[in-house]
């Protein structure tokens, strides 16, 4: 179904919009894009996930080495995190859901499924639905799955809550279309956190440091807006430019202006 000019000019405005953030301001940039893809279909709330893949999975790994690694939900509450941390354990023990497994085998595609799409008709019925979806108030949910790199992918999932409708075609053909052209984002959000492009993930207070050397800043401002000393400034900069594999800011900004991705099979 072809999306209507007013849907088309509104999402090249989110497009505009996301292109004004700073480039090491990641989590007001994602917060941004989440809450107006949100809006468009009205999805109560959204969680992002980055998902790396382990260099030598277990033969009989129903996940084939993909983990996720880090999680963002627009709108946290404890019951969500509970609930995700529980469903993650589960993940990383080789135990994943359906809706996980079937995910997992179109690794490497960009992708937007809906529950239906992604689970068969008894699982609605059963306790995976009941404990990760009616139990944090979601009815149905799109998951977006964002390859970056071969080692590497985010998804998005954006929930309905249970006095709304399921989705439909058009808003999984919104989401799509909104997702799907703005491959740099992904890059940056990836960058910005060092997950599935660096030898490790950057630290919350290392994505800090990060943005400010982004913005241009000397080690001394970056300091001060920390509250650190100059010396433990610099520490967290060595490391920055050590997990990246460089060793300048000229270099680190390369990585932002597309000129290469690290893929190094994040543990």
């Amino acid at each position: 179904m072809p999306l209507s000019s007013m849907s088309l000019e509104r999402i090249y405005a989110i497009w505009d919009d996301l292109a004004d953030f700073d480039a090491g301001d990641i989590h007001a940039s994602r917060r941004f894009l989440l809450e107006a893809i949100c809006e468009l279909v009205d999805a109560q709330n959204a969680d992002w996930i980055g998902c790396v893949r382990l260099s030598s999975p277990h033969a009989r790994d129903p996940m084939k080495g993909w983990r996720p690694r880090t999680l963002f939900t627009l709108m946290p509450c404890v019951q969500t995190s509970q609930v995700i941390d529980t469903a993650f354990e589960e993940m990383d023990k080789g135990e994943p859901d359906i809706t996980t497994t079937r995910n997992v085998e179109l690794a490497g595609t960009f992708r937007v499924l809906s529950l239906k799409d992604l689970a068969t008709p008894e699982w609605f019925e059963g306790p995976s639905y009941k404990n990760y979806y009616k139990a944090l108030d979601r009815l149905d949910t799109l998951w977006a799955g964002i390859p970056i790199n071969e080692d590497a992918e985010i998804q998005i999932g954006f929930h309905r809550s249970l006095d709304k409708p399921p989705f439909e075609g058009e808003e999984k053909e919104l989401v799509s279309h909104a997702l799907r052209g703005i491959r740099w984002f992904y890059k940056h959000q990836m960058l910005g956190e060092g997950v599935g492009v660096a030898t490790a993930p950057l630290t919350p207070v290392e994505q800090l440091v990060l943005q400010g050397l982004l913005l241009g800043l000397p080690e001394k401002q970056i300091a001060d807006q920390n509250n650190q000393s100059p010396h433990t400034t610099h520490d967290h900069v060595k490391r920055i430019f050590r997990k990246f594999g460089v060793s300048s800011r000229s270099a680190l900004m390369a990585l932002w202006l597309g000129k290469g991705l690290i893929s190094n099979n994040n543990p």
